[in-house]
């Protein structure tokens, strides 16, 4: 085993593909794909199952994956220290279900992240494809929420795809609406206030469970209905149709204005917001202080409702 082969097995599991690593390790691909055979027959385990939709990492593989990179992170460490050499490009990634925190405490780690080269992805996306990202490594922290209703899917799901969850905060349930709705002003609205008004929920694609949504009481029959994809889209329509949709009441204004407010809803239920992490893969000095910085951006904002 040699740490050249590590940095395959890195790439491949970033890229997804033998073609598309080998162009950035500029070698062949033959020459790659040998090079993973080897190491995987010298271990004798299993790595990468190649498949016709591209390369999936297998349980014994993500666990290795967690190894290699503490070696060649600590291998680049010491040739940085004593060769004089610029540190090398990072990698960090974040999927996550539509949360203004989530976006701040990214933009927080940019700005205090003093690199000349890096490559971070933030990945605002469906429920299931935040437990997928995290299990196949495409991303190294998931954020989403379970509660009463949807924790026994949640975390089946999570359990198979060996991942943890990790609390940030519990939060009763607010709806957000334009501070222009007849109903902003009010202590707090109810599901018969918000009768009259389009419900917005976000778009789950394939995997369109109420048990995946993103809003709680998912199940409940509307009259009106709208999905979208985003969360600038859904902030739009609030406000454009008197829109509401329901979640934690946390929210950003330095990053949305003063145009949304959330009002609490008087339900009894509780959302409890998490992150969640491969439980076979080392948590990464950027993740742990990208956790930080959510927990920190969580208190500021919640302090301002």
């Amino acid at each position: 085993m040699t740490l050249q082969q590590l940095k395959y097995v890195i790439e491949v599991a970033r890229s997804r593909s033998i073609s598309q690593a080998a162009q950035s390790l500029f070698i062949s691909q033959p020459s790659l794909s040998n090079a993973l055979k080897e190491l995987e027959k010298e271990l004798g385990i299993t790595i990468f199952l190649r498949t016709n939709k591209g390369i999936i990492i297998t349980a014994e593989g993500a666990e290795f994956l967690g190894y290699a990179r503490q070696v060649v992170e600590q291998a680049e460490l010491l040739e940085n220290r004593y060769a004089n050499t610029a540190a090398p490009q990072q990698h960090f990634a974040v999927s996550t279900q539509h949360y203004a925190f989530a976006v701040s405490a990214f933009v927080r780690l940019l700005e205090e992240y003093d690199r000349d080269e890096y490559e971070f992805a933030l990945r605002e996306t469906k429920t299931y494809e935040i437990i997928d990202d995290v299990q196949n490594l495409r991303s190294e922290i998931g954020i989403l929420y379970v509660n009463e209703f949807n924790q026994k899917v949640i975390h089946k799901f999570l359990r198979e795809g060996n991942l943890e969850f990790y609390p940030l905060f519990d939060a009763k349930p607010h709806v957000f609406i334009s501070s222009k709705n007849p109903l902003a002003k009010q202590d707090y609205v109810t599901l018969e206030d918000l009768h009259p008004y389009p419900y917005l929920s976000f778009e789950q694609g394939e995997y369109n469970s109420f048990y995946f949504s993103e809003e709680i009481l998912s199940t409940l029959s509307r009259p009106k209905n709208i999905r979208v994809t985003d969360r600038a889209t859904i902030f739009n329509l609030l406000i454009g149709l008197n829109g509401y949709t329901i979640s934690t009441g946390v929210i950003s204004h330095e990053l949305n204005d003063e145009d949304i407010v959330a009002v609490p809803l008087q339900v009894d239920e509780t959302i409890t917001v998490g992150y969640i992490l491969h439980k076979n893969v080392t948590t990464s000095p950027l993740a742990n202080i990208y956790i930080q910085y959510l927990k920190e951006t969580i208190e500021e904002e919640r302090g301002e409702l």
